[in-house]
């Protein structure tokens, strides 16, 4: 009789249970149906090899083998935990367990993972409360799950070192923990076994149970949701935005103006979010004290889209008939802090924190009342962002942040007008001259013309050219950037390569605009490139600028651009002296640290080949900064920011500048424009007159034709 009760008991809580679950589940699986249909490509083999190495191996959490380790343990602790579960339960309606072959192994494997997982939950709460890590949230409610997890390790302890009792099990080494634990309570017979046993048992399920309406209703729907979105992630090229149909006539608005704008796919992202911080702890906005935050952005949209969907269903916590409804958040105007960034840490993340902490508040006002550009997402925020990509390289459950802000832009740009003032001036001027300062665009090609520059030809001038080089507007116009320019045709005629420029047909990629959400002016530039690619039939393009790079490679095709190979120019060059057509012969005898740029690392992994070539030089000592490869800081520039003055916090370029400096090198090198304009405005910043900033470029031009030591510019 008592069997029956204890599993009619069982069937009752764990039914109950298990629809409360079902429902919660439907509730958010409504709220991701307010987005946006997002069409997935069907790469099936390519998506499981991304799930099988993302949630089995988790190399993303291993970015920080720590952290890393300790979740490996209670990943696959709590796979394995789950057998043990189920032969606990069993045995709570009488049964002697599961028929597991060699079942004292299995007893002593679930003991030993029992202890493992407290030591890892034990380390993950030295790492948020003794380290302190700023990424770590604290209080209660982050802290939720380390008391269940340790409470539900107890349970399983208890429960198993009561049979012991109430079985009168002899002690065993398969069972070490139980055995000791029992041990005391051996002499108090069975009927004292048999009640600590049935209590931990109930204990056990219904802390199992809580786990189980808790985590979908918590930043711990992770284990539900994670899986699914990295299954659900993008095949294609990381970072490429999507094409916006600026003829659809049925289209209302474009970009993102109301969070139902959002597709499903970046919804689901929302939820997701594990609200770990590895994204907010690597990205430059945040590391320098702008109001921007990639963890704060997912957690926002999460909470708004909640509340909204909310408005038309209800979790089962919130009956309109018996609770008040939750209040709706929104941000409030916060000022930025006082801190000293000319005495403290190059970078800190605790300024941002303060600020979002401070600023995401209830609001009496409905929830559909609220504008999602002002009451929940900043403009401060939006146009903080340099589009680095170091936060969804970090992400550990597939998360994507950078197209969530583009999309944001796009409906402040193209529906609003809303553009900083600095950054309106810089489109205006591609859409009147094709260059972000307005300069006549029939001097395009001036630079060529200067002495020290050699043999450059259009393509009118070499119609029968190979490989067509396209300079950019920092490469033409911006007195820097040129030298880079006449670096690289000198190495180009000396290598012998057959090639050409458009000279003064030559437009801006597009790449600032579409960054800033003006993706109107982008398709006008994309198209007028593509059609003069076709008139002179390239087939072959080579770029110093890693923007141009991304965009012509990952974007144009979208756009019709076929048939076209797009290298950098420190592709080229690596290939050239593999090819022994460049033989740098001259000592450098320098001290060399390298920046990686964002959109020639994290958007297109070219990140050897630069490095490559400095190690061919004769002379030149290799060093790397901290954060370097994958992990490299920004140089400010990305996302149109290179056309936007920061007025809050430390400049970007100052912060890398400064991780260049820690290494204490002769030159910084970089294969960018943009990155060596912000890394030599640092070194000039910080008054370090005997650093040198050069392109790759640069570098082995020195090296080849053996000119005096690189000077400071």
């Amino acid at each position: 009789m008592l069997a029956w009760i204890q599993f009619l008991s069982f069937l009752i809580v764990s039914g109950f249970s298990l629809y409360i679950f079902l429902v919660i589940m439907y509730n958010r699986y409504l709220n991701v149906k307010m987005g946006q249909p997002k069409k997935l490509d069907q790469e099936l083999g390519t998506r499981l090899k991304i799930f099988f190495v993302q949630v089995f191996v988790q190399t993303k959490l291993m970015k920080d083998p720590k952290s890393g380790i300790m979740h490996l343990v209670v990943f696959y602790g709590f796979i394995i935990l789950q057998f043990g579960a189920l032969d606990i339960i069993v045995k709570g309606f009488g049964f002697e367990g599961l028929p597991i072959p060699g079942y004292d192994v299995f007893v002593l494997t679930q003991e030993v993972t029992v202890f493992l997982i407290l030591l890892a939950i034990g380390y993950a709460a030295y790492r948020r409360y003794g380290e302190k890590l700023p990424r770590l949230k604290k209080g209660w409610k982050p802290s939720i799950v380390i008391f269940l997890i340790i409470s539900l390790m107890i349970s399983v302890l208890g429960t198993l070192a009561f049979e012991r009792v109430f079985h009168s099990l002899e002690a065993s080494w398969f069972a070490p923990i139980t055995s000791f634990i029992a041990a005391p309570f051996q002499g108090f017979g069975t009927t004292v076994g048999a009640i600590g046993f049935y209590t931990f048992w109930w204990i056990h399920l219904l802390i199992l149970l809580s786990f189980l309406i808790y985590v979908p209703q918590s930043k711990h729907f992770h284990l539900i949701v994670a899986p699914i979105n990295i299954f659900l992630g993008r095949t294609d090229s990381v970072g490429r935005l999507e094409k916006l149909d600026l003829e659809d006539e049925n289209a209302e608005s474009f970009g993102v103006g109301k969070i139902e704008d959002f597709t499903q796919k970046q919804m689901l992202d929302y939820y997701a979010c594990v609200e770990c911080g590895r994204c907010t702890n690597v990205c430059p906005a945040s590391n320098t004290g702008k109001l921007l935050s990639p963890m704060h952005l997912i957690v926002k949209l999460r909470d708004h889209l909640t509340e909204k969907g909310a408005v038309t269903s209800k979790t089962p916590w919130t009956p309109a008939f018996a609770f008040p409804q939750p209040a709706t958040h929104g941000v409030q105007a916060v000022s930025a802090s006082g801190f000293d960034w000319s005495s403290g840490p190059m970078t800190t993340i605790e300024p941002t924190l303060q600020r979002q902490k401070q600023m995401w508040t209830a609001t009496e006002k409905p929830v559909d009342e609220l504008n999602l550009i002002g009451d929940v997402m900043t403009e401060e925020e939006i146009w903080a962002c340099t589009t680095c990509r170091n936060c969804e390289d970090q992400c550990p459950v597939g998360n994507e942040h950078v197209d969530k802000i583009i999309d944001l832009r796009r409906h402040l740009v193209l529906m609003e007008g809303s553009v900083p003032t600095d950054g309106q001036r810089a489109m205006q001027n591609i859409e009147r001259q094709s260059n972000p300062w307005g300069i006549n665009r029939n001097s395009r090609a001036d630079w060529k013309e200067e002495e020290d520059v050699g043999h450059v030809p259009t393509v009118k001038e070499n119609p029968d050219f190979e490989i067509l080089y396209f300079v950019g507007s920092m490469g033409s116009y911006d007195n820097r950037s040129m030298k880079i320019s006449k670096s690289f045709t000198r190495l180009l005629n000396k290598a012998g390569v057959n090639f050409a420029i458009l000279g003064n047909e030559e437009k801006n990629s597009g790449d600032t605009p579409r960054r800033m959400g003006n993706e109107l002016l982008f398709q006008e530039l994309c198209m007028e490139n593509i059609s003069i690619f076709e008139k002179y039939n390239v087939k072959k393009i080579v770029t110093a600028c890693p923007h141009t790079f991304n965009t012509f490679k990952n974007e144009y095709p979208d756009f019709g651009l076929e048939g076209v190979e797009i290298l950098h120019h420190t592709e080229l060059l690596d290939q050239l002296i593999k090819e022994k057509r460049l033989v740098p012969t001259h000592e450098m005898n320098e001290r060399i640290t390298y920046h990686d740029s964002c959109y020639l690392g994290r958007y297109n992994n070219v990140y050897d080949q630069p490095r490559d070539i400095l190690r061919a030089i004769p002379g030149v000592e290799l060093i790397e900064m901290t954060r370097s490869r994958e992990n490299g800081m920004c140089c400010g520039a990305g996302g149109g920011m290179m056309w936007m003055e920061e007025d809050t916090g430390k400049r970007v370029n100052i912060a890398r500048t400064e991780q260049a400096l820690e290494v204490n090198p002769s030159v910084i090198s970089s294969a960018c424009p943009f990155c060596l304009t912000m890394l030599a405005d640092g070194t000039k910043s910080t008054e370090v007159e005997t650093v040198k900033t050069k392109d790759i470029a640069e570098i082995l031009d020195l090296a080849v034709f053996g000119e005096p030591s690189v000077q400071n510019e």
